[in-house]
């Protein structure tokens, strides 16, 4: 993502011409959208900010901050009033200006949005999130990425392991050279020593050639092994000699080959567990434990559900052809509540089935095609059936049923919001916390 690129959506031409320019001479890129629709036309994701003006023809201007995921943005109206400022960033936007303004005044307030945010970005388009735990892996990410350092990827089948790898590289030092990727699961145990490490010809029946490894394939950028825990001892001994001593032997070789590699590791097992039964060598273990990332699973992520859902229904859209498509209530409140055990990978295989199979604008939960009875929450309360197909209700459900055991910060990091959000909504839904209650 461009942290220079800006998108204006006004109306009126003359004020967006006016603004364009004004954006250009402080070494602004600026792309320009007269209404939502035309807006909806660019990828979002690559502007650093939008700047859009409330009433449009169509849908008003905040109906384009759903789509915007992890991109602020920055509300113009005429219409000044504190109860519109207080509407318009109840529903999300980053920050609210009257017209006419100062272009000191806008200025300001865009070097604030954008600059803050710069450093909390996924480094990777993919990845998305706001949860603790997506930007303390971030973070990690941007520490370990400039390093030559080992790295071994935690999670589950599906939490995005390979895009954890591919940011670590885009952004390291080898960014120039390539990444070869192998999981270790999907090769027969006979055959991934020489898919590794290569072989020479009549090494083994079959040989009938010399053939190169993806370790040597790799020389001078970055390899990455996926669901590790499978690889065989043999195997990993061969590794082993390539982190302690930079060569390799390819299988019916004599002779050794320096190579210069950095590794990343994945691994839905538990590595440690398998060193104490010896199905994985403890020296490999430590040699590849040197920086650990975990990634969460998409259960633990109840606040980045509906943005995912949205950022994988507006690619899809782009590549079939089917753009401005919506989910109805009822699709959220099932993507809310599922427990996705096939993490991002399903979600994301879900949203694709239901923009293929949809027939008009709106996604309904059918169409995603998942198990409505593996729920993560529900209802406790025979009046909340009438809540079931809104986001209000998921809201209310979850707060009526831990607030008196969870504090105020602990309920906005379990729903995915700021503190201030969750506030905000309270007010909205009528539902103060009792002074009585923790905070």
């Amino acid at each position: 993502m461009s942290r220079k690129k800006i998108l204006i959506v006004e109306d009126e031409v003359v004020i967006r011409a006016s603004l364009k320019k004004f954006l250009e001479k402080k070494l602004y890129k600026v792309v320009e959208a007269g209404s939502l629709a035309e807006a909806l036309q660019n990828n979002l994701q690559d502007f650093a900010l939008i700047i859009t003006d409330l009433q449009l023809p169509g849908p008003i201007g905040t109906d384009i901050i759903r789509h915007a995921i992890n991109v602020p943005v920055l509300v113009m109206t005429s219409y000044a009033s504190v109860s519109s400022a207080v509407d318009t960033m109840k529903l999300g936007a980053a920050d609210y200006i009257a017209k006419p303004f100062a272009y000191d005044d806008l200025l300001d307030s865009i070097t604030a949005l954008i600059e803050p945010h710069s450093t909390d970005l996924p480094l990777f388009p993919e990845m998305l999130g706001t949860c603790d735990a997506m930007h303390q892996l971030f973070n990690h990410i941007r520490k370990v990425a400039p390093t030559q350092t080992t790295v071994l990827i935690m999670g589950e089948s599906g939490t995005g392991k390979e895009l954890v790898a591919q940011a670590i590289h885009a952004a390291g030092p080898r960014s120039s050279r390539k990444i070869v990727s192998l999981n270790c699961a999907a090769i027969p145990e006979t055959l991934i020593e020489s898919e590794l490490f290569g072989h020479e010809k009549g090494a083994f029946t079959g040989a009938t050639s010399s053939r190169v490894g993806l370790v040597e394939a790799a020389d001078g950028g970055t390899l990455f092994l996926d669901e590790i825990g499978e690889l065989p001892l043999e195997a990993q001994a061969r590794l082993l000699r390539v982190l302690q001593e930079g060569e390799i032997r390819k299988v019916g070789a004599i002779e050794t080959r320096k190579v210069d590699i950095r590794l990343i590791a994945a691994t839905h097992r538990n590595l440690e567990n398998l060193t104490e039964s010896g199905q994985f060598r403890e020296d490999l273990y430590y040699r590849l434990n040197v920086v650990k990332l975990s990634l969460p699973p998409l259960r633990e992520r109840p606040g980045d559900l509906l943005s995912l859902a949205e950022h994988f229904l507006q690619t899809n859209g782009r590549t079939l052809g089917k753009t401005g498509l919506s989910f109805s209530r009822c699709a959220l409140d099932l993507i809310q509540s599922y427990s996705w055990p096939g993490n991002i990978r399903e979600l994301k295989n879900a949203v694709e089935r239901g923009t293929i199979l949809c027939e008009g604008r709106i996604i309904d939960a059918e169409l995603l095609a998942v198990d409505s009875e593996t729920r993560r929450h529900q209802p406790n309360e025979a009046n909340d059936l009438e809540d079931r197909d809104s986001l209000e209700g998921y809201f209310k459900r979850f707060v009526i049923d831990n607030q008196d055991h969870m504090t105020e910060t602990q309920l906005a990091q379990k729903l995915g919001i700021s503190r201030k959000a969750l506030w905000q909504r309270r007010q909205k839904l009528n539902m103060p916390r009792e002074r009585s209650r923790r905070s």
